[in-house]
């Protein structure tokens, strides 16, 4: 049975994914045999190295972890997400992992899949990729990391496949005051909680909470505090609206990581992540600012030169240099520039392997992007649709650099084609609202244009079984709400008069009894 603990209770009221059943087994890219040729990306985590991934669906996987007593290890992610092609390229095709895989049952679960947003709603879970490891009688132990490296990886995950209790309740332990055991707090500081709707943490209160988890961290572990307090302050710089500074003893902390190699490269995942706004969130604007932005910078241009990080590592960490240069509103360096331009040749031309190719052209693509060199993005996006097996997320990315150069219709041009090219029944809902939210930005008087594109929206949601639940359910709750304030704002009453009618026939053709027809009935409700 799939477990059904109060944490893990079937709500269709969350947002997410998760596969009613593995796939049946897909190809890996092949070997590339000559250096001038690129393989497709491959579509499935299935048949990657040599791990045992289940077969059956998830309650068979559940049971048959009870009966072999193993733990449980849940995989969700999706065939177009860069970073699940990231993990299936940097972890899942490591020898070491497949071989540790053997002690626990490994479940792939795919967003697109029929029942997959329905089971996401069961297990809360909301990004991609999220991966959970489960005791053998259905109980959550953590959620793992996936952005730190394979090798650290491997160690958090053996220390949840020997866990006594699960995190959660080692957390609350810790925030009584209670003694924990080294890998307990290890476990903490390695800790997906952004990706733990049920953790009982909100995202306002997660710099606090961390805060204090880094202050009771014992003394002879003062790597662990460092990185828990370093995720404080990385969640506190995510916070809307700006916080404020945070005061010297942030800053010396700051400025003690990047003294140590060791420290910068153990927290490579923070490192990356929010530099130019943790140094804002640390240092008035001035020269202190500027010394602690140089210093990161330092920093950051040694893991981007790091053989030990992946093509992709190395590309974020020079990502986290152009976020760092513009801070304030500075202009790019010219030398910056060219090292991206460079790096990114040589991430296009080296890259071989399908999975770690789709994560490499997204990185670089988004980083050129943002450093405004939007005609060298678009150049690298357009080469990659002819070899991806997932050309709709690169026509995605390249509708938005025209919507950055206000072409407008070059971008409701890509934005359409994204949607037809998409497949899969999640998917395709989220390329669609993406489509209509466009419009409505981009087009706002093209009403007909508009109604045509909620009416097929609405026609597809009718045909997608998991249409009102998790990341499906946001998707439609987002566009609806978008659909009225433009009514509102272009007096178009009768236009949503038509889709409400229209809505009004999928939610009827629902199952008395099925949970999503009251979320379907509700959608054009305020929530």
């Amino acid at each position: 049975m799939i477990p059904t603990s109060p944490l893990l209770r079937l709500s269709p009221i969350v947002l997410c994914l998760l596969a009613a059943c593995s796939k049946t087994p897909e190809p890996t890219p092949p070997a590339a045999s000559a250096p001038t040729s690129v393989q497709q990306s491959a579509p499935a985590v299935s048949g990657i190295s040599s791990v045992p991934w289940f077969k059956g669906g998830v309650e068979a996987a559940f049971a048959a972890a009870k009966a072999q007593n193993k733990p449980l290890f849940l995989y969700w992610g999706a065939v177009w997400c860069p970073y699940c092609n990231q993990v299936k390229a940097t972890l899942f095709n490591r020898a070491d992992f497949a071989e540790r895989a053997k002690n626990f049952i490994p479940v792939e679960l795919d967003g697109d899949s029929p029942e997959g947003q329905k089971l996401g709603a069961h297990f809360k879970v909301r990004g991609y990729p999220t991966m959970i490891l489960f005791k053998p009688d259905g109980t959550e132990i953590t959620r793992l990391p996936g952005e730190v490296d394979a090798a650290r990886y491997l160690q958090v995950l053996s220390l949840g496949i020997s866990a006594e209790r699960p995190v959660r309740e080692t957390l609350a332990a810790a925030l009584k005051g209670k003694e924990l055991k080294p890998e307990e707090w290890r476990l903490l500081a390695y800790y997906a909680f952004e990706a733990d709707e049920a953790s009982g943490v909100p995202a306002d209160a997660l710099p606090d909470v961390l805060a204090k988890l880094a202050r009771a961290v014992p003394a002879n572990e003062p790597e662990l505090a460092t990185r828990l307090a370093l995720k404080a302050l990385s969640a506190k710089a995510e916070l809307t609206p700006q916080p404020k500074l945070a005061g010297d003893a942030a800053a010396k902390l700051i400025d003690k990581i990047l003294d140590s190699p060791a420290e910068v490269r153990g927290n490579f995942d923070l490192i990356v992540a929010n530099p130019d706004k943790i140094v804002s969130l640390v240092t008035p604007p001035g020269d202190a600012r500027k010394a602690l932005a140089a210093k990161w910078d330092a920093a950051l241009t040694g893991l981007s030169l790091n053989a030990s990080l992946s093509t992709t590592d190395r590309l974020s960490a020079t990502g986290a240099r152009v976020a760092l240069a513009r801070i304030d509103g500075a202009k790019l360096p010219e030398t910056l520039a060219k090292a991206l331009g460079e790096q990114v040749h040589q991430a296009d031309t080296n890259t071989r392997n399908g999975y770690e190719r789709h994560s490499v052209i997204y990185t670089a693509a988004g980083i050129l992007g943002e450093a405004g060199l939007l005609d060298a993005a678009d150049t690298l996006l357009k080469a990659e649709l002819k070899r991806s097996s997932t050309p709709y997320y690169f026509m995605r990315m390249l509708g938005g650099n025209a919507k950055k150069r206000g072409d407008k219709a070059a971008a409701l041009k890509w934005y359409e084609e994204a949607w037809t090219a998409a497949s899969g029944g999640a998917t395709r809902l989220q390329w669609g609202g993406g489509y209509i939210a466009g419009l409505i930005d981009l087009a706002p008087t093209d009403a007909p244009a508009i109604e045509a594109a909620t009416a097929k929206l609405f026609d597809e949601a009718g045909k997608t079984p998991d249409a009102f639940y998790e990341r499906n359910r946001a998707v439609l709750e987002k566009t609806a709400k978008k659909l009225v304030e433009w009514s509102t704002a272009n007096k178009q009453a009768a236009v949503i008069a038509r889709l409400k009618a229209k809505l009004d026939s999928v939610c009827k053709a629902l199952p008395g009894d099925d949970a999503q027809r009251p979320v379907c009935a509700e959608l054009f409700t305020p929530h």
